[in-house]
């Protein structure tokens, strides 16, 4: 699987919020963290983004949400120690 990262205003775009809004979200964690690129440039594994839209629209709790933020940050470390292995 091609892992393709979005930058915030796509991601803005894609998960139908605001900037103030989306980091609102991270901070609540009903949002997975961004991921450092280079310098300050941030961005998200669009795969991501659309898991949480998917139980968004399924209708899942904040709390369901949370844990499936968890879950994507798990795998993301995972996957990172992957690699850097």
């Amino acid at each position: 699987m091609a892992l393709e990262i979005i930058r915030q205003p796509r991601v803005s775009a894609v998960m139908g919020l605001p900037v103030s809004t989306l980091y609102l979200h991270v901070k609540k964690r009903l949002m997975t963290s961004p991921l450092p690129l280079w310098g300050r440039a941030v961005g998200w594994p669009l795969h991501e983004c659309e898991a949480i839209n998917a139980a968004r629209i399924a209708g899942k709790s904040e709390d369901e949400i949370r844990h499936l933020v968890a879950r994507l940050e798990a795998e993301r470390k995972a996957a990172t120690s992957r690699v850097a292995a």
